[in-house]
């Protein structure tokens, strides 16, 4: 699965209402089909403003300079806009665009006062999930709440557009169009952040928060030590100032791990927790044989390589703790997208 949707979505939307702040008008600019190649999935968005100011990217900086100039129309006439570019043609673009798929992108003015942005945001810093169904290209729009909830054009929606918009939330991976009697819906899952908690605020666990949360986990630091587990060192996590045996596992429940506070006795009580609260994933700095003696020390007889990942990382010839931290994320991001974080040497489709 891509990097968390409701993450993004949160952001463009901060930016739109920064915008509206300054009196200025937004749009919403949403990739929602691909064929063949693209630096991005459907479901992808971005905010283009008046002024040219902009927020996120659709295509890696490529294409946004002349989407601007559609965008910049729709939001004068305040009219839905959807545009389609042909990366294959390099003699109309004469940019030699490296991906060479075709893309569909769907501009969507925004306003203000339209009581469906604020209970999109609602929903959004609620972190809670939801879809997301824009019809193309008229722009009615709807959400459907997690519990079935409508909100918005809810007249307009089709029932089997409802019900596929419920099933989406359970196994979507990236925005999906459904036809029906000659109308085009997308639908996005919009969903929040898998939750990671590394258990040690050591040094080397600075560069790990830091690339975890830029790949779209929501971070959480675990360490008892108030002068080491803070906002100065870890700025994009919140803080678990704990030790793990204090901790009811029902409030870390289907978390992902990864365990490096480099003090035997505090990385068994972590991986005691951890395998208590029904984790996703694993991960246990440090080599086999130390990862077999802590299991040993904690009752528990598991097979590391299947239900734990120790030593954590992919190998890639990590050294330094930036280095690790690289490693470490890349399994983290290879594992949650089920893949097996091979070279891309010789793949013809990247994204599946």
């Amino acid at each position: 699965m891509q990097m968390s949707r409701l993450k993004e979505f949160r952001t463009i939307m901060n930016s739109i209402k920064s915008v509206w702040e300054k009196d200025k008008k937004a749009a919403i600019v949403m990739l929602i089909g691909v064929n063949g190649s693209a630096y991005r999935l459907p479901g992808t968005k971005m905010m283009m403003a008046e002024n040219a100011e902009m927020a996120g990217t659709i295509s890696g900086g490529c294409l946004e300079g002349d989407i601007y100039g559609y965008a910049e129309k729709a939001i004068q006439e305040a009219t839905p806009m959807l545009k389609t570019y042909d990366l294959s043609d390099n003699e109309i673009w004469s940019l030699g665009i490296g991906c060479k798929g075709s893309l569909e992108i769907f501009i969507l003015p925004t306003k203000k006062d339209d009581a469906f942005w604020e209970e999109t945001d609602r929903l959004l810093n609620k972190d809670e999930e939801f879809s997301f169904i824009l019809e193309v290209p008229t722009g009615i729009k709807t959400l459907v709440t997690k519990d079935g909830e409508i909100i918005g054009d809810s007249e307009y929606l089709p029932s089997i557009v409802y019900e596929s918009a419920l099933q989406s939330l359970k196994s979507q991976k990236r925005a999906e169009v459904l036809k029906w009697e000659g109308r085009r819906f997308v639908i996005d899952a919009i969903r929040p952040s898998q939750r990671l908690i590394v258990a040690g605020a050591g040094k080397d666990a600075i560069p790990v928060v830091e690339l975890a949360a830029k790949a779209g986990f929501s971070v959480t630091v675990l360490d008892p030590r108030s002068e080491s587990n803070r906002e100065r060192y870890f700025p994009a996590a919140t803080h678990l100032v704990e030790l793990p045996e204090n901790i009811n596992s029902e409030n870390v429940k289907g978390a992902w791990w990864v365990i490096m506070n480099h003090l035997q006795s505090r990385d068994e009580e972590a991986l005691h927790l951890a395998l208590q609260s029904n984790p996703k994933y694993i991960g246990v700095l440090g080599p086999v044989s130390r990862t077999q003696e802590m299991l040993l020390n904690i009752g528990e007889d598991l097979i590391i390589g299947e239900e734990i990942y120790s030593p954590v990382g992919l190998d890639i010839g990590a050294e330094t703790m930036d280095e690790v931290a690289i490693s470490i994320v890349s399994e983290l991001m290879a594992v949650r997208s089920n893949r097996e974080g091979k070279s891309l040497k010789g793949k013809v489709k990247i994204h599946v």
